[in-house]
This record gives C-alpha cells, structure tokens and sequence, in this order.
C-alpha cells in the first residue's frame, strides 16, 4: 500500500453511434469485451469494463449509441440504456469525432447538460483529421459549446492518449474502496460475451445488406473436459433475412461461427465447439415481450 487515498467510482462513455465508444472501452482494458463494428448501433447493452489500478478503480459503462429515436421497441430499448446509465455514475466520457459535430452530438450534449455530472470530452479519431492543423481551432469551438471539465484528444483505435484521458478521469473519481475484485473485468457472463462476439461477426461480414432486426440468443453453454460446448441461436425477423445470415451454401453462417469461435478462445482461454442456428421470429425487434425474452429488457441490460 501507497499510503495514498484510494479512488474509486462509475465513469459513463457516452455518444452518438459509432464514435468508438466500444473500441475506447476495449483500449482501456486491455481486452475485448465490448463488440464493435462499422455499423450503428452495434451496441446495445450497458457493458462495465473494470479498470483496477494501484490507486484507483476505474467502472467504465460502455453504453449503447444515443440517437434520434426511431419506431421500434428496440430503438427505444437502446436508447433508454444509455440514457440510464447515466443516472448512477460520477463522471461521464463523452466520446466525438475529431472535425466532426452533427446534430446528433448536439442531442447528446443536452442530454448530459441535465444530469449534473462532470462531463469530460473525449475527441477520438485524430488520427483521421486530414490536417492537424484543423483540431485546435475545432477544439476551442468545442469548449464553448459546453463547461467541459477537460478536453482530451485521442486515437483509441491506435491507443494514442489513453493516459491522458484516464489522469483526468481519476482525477474526479471520489475517495472510495475498490467495488470489484482486481482480477475482475466485467460483469457480464462468459454466456452473454459469447452471444454478442457471434452477434459482432454478424455484422461485420453482412453490413448494409444484415437488417437491424437479429439478435443472438446462447441455448447451451457448458464446459466438459476443457472443452467449452456452445448452442447459438440467431434470430432474425424474415426468411429472406435467413437466406442472407446463412448465405450461400452455407459458407457465410460457417465463416461467422469460425471467427466467432477463434475470439471465444482467446477471450475464455479454452478450447470451444460452436454450433449456430438460424430461426425466425417476426417482429421481434418492435415487440416489447420479445425483447424481454432475448435477454434485452426495457433498460437495454
């Protein structure tokens, strides 16, 4: 022990879909528990990322892309968890694209003038500006957008900065025991983290042409002799949304589920047998009980 006053709380990263939010939790980890691809609205879950450190534990709260609310439960489920999210924590993240501010950032930032919190603005993707030059005077418009408690710019995908951005984060963590054990990760089951690395492949591989209507639901998930047995099940809305998952004789849905098991290995540190199916279950996505029974409740958990 330091002597040193331990430090320890809830940090909310929060944005609009797509700005890196989930690859920023995997950075600060140091392991992938957190999906990601190309495609909104990939995530849809509140995911903790537990970060413990000689003098702080830092609970991030990967939460889901908030957007304009469209007509489906799900839409609302989505944004509801990140909305959520923010109602118990001490700090919030709130990740943006370098150069770029849209009107669903500014939705964004009025939802996080309300709650209270120091809000911290990370600016990621730098890497990606075509001219540096052009960050500091988009910066300066930044801070005059809102009281930001720091500005941090940052390249999580390349885990330029990182540092920086946690120093602050601590920074405003209150004084405090460590709330999970130090090996601990994330709160999530090994069942619920395989679903979602099936559920990444997915969209992945299939982009424009996947529907938003899919989801993964694990129906065995047991360990015999080292081995790790895994059942999933994905669930689309119509049979041509089958067709497309399965894809030509058979070859798109095997290329998910060898991706699939690769990461599950690494990730469990086990060998694994994956099996998938695909069903249909119409309607799914707009039908509050369904959500319900796949595991997506009204708070997006």
């Amino acid at each position: 022990m330091t002597g040193k006053p331990f430090h320890c709380g809830f940090v909310a990263l929060v944005g609009r879909p797509n700005v890196g939010k989930s690859t920023l939790l995997n950075r600060l980890i140091g392991q992938k528990i957190s999906i990601t691809s190309r495609k909104p609205q990939t995530t849809r879950h509140r995911i903790l990322g537990i970060r413990t450190l000689p003098q702080a534990q830092i609970v991030y709260v990967d939460t889901p892309g908030i957007h304009r609310p469209g007509r489906k439960a799900l839409n609302r489920a989505i944004n509801r968890a990140a909305l959520d999210a923010l109602l118990d924590v001490d700090v919030i993240v709130m990740v943006m694209e370098a150069g770029r501010w849209t009107d669903e950032d500014e939705l964004v930032l009025e939802r996080l003038k309300a709650a209270g919190q120091p809000v911290i603005a990370a600016v990621n993707k730098i890497d990606r500006l075509r001219d540096r030059r052009e960050l500091l005077p988009w910066l300066q418009a930044l801070a005059g957008r809102h009281d930001f408690a720091a500005l941090v710019p940052l390249a999580a995908l390349r885990g330029d900065n990182l540092a920086a951005l946690e120093q602050e984060v601590i920074a405003r963590l209150p004084e405090s025991e460590p709330c999970f054990p130090e090996d601990q990760i994330t709160d999530r089951s090994e069942r619920f983290l395989a679903a979602e690395l099936i559920r990444e492949k997915l969209f992945r591989h299939l982009g424009q042409e996947l529907p938003y209507g899919l989801t993964v639901e694990i129906e065995r998930f047991e360990e015999a002799g080292g081995l790790l047995r895994i059942n999933g099940l994905i669930w689309v809305e119509r049979d041509s949304h089958k067709r497309i998952v399965i894809g030509r004789q058979g070859q798109m849905l095997k290329k998910v589920g060898r991706e699939a098991r690769e990461d599950m290995e690494r990730l469990f540190d086990r060998k694994v047998f994956l099996e998938l199916w695909v069903k249909v279950k119409e309607g799914w996505a707009d039908d509050e009980r369904a959500l319900r029974s796949l595991g997506i409740d009204e708070h997006g958990r």
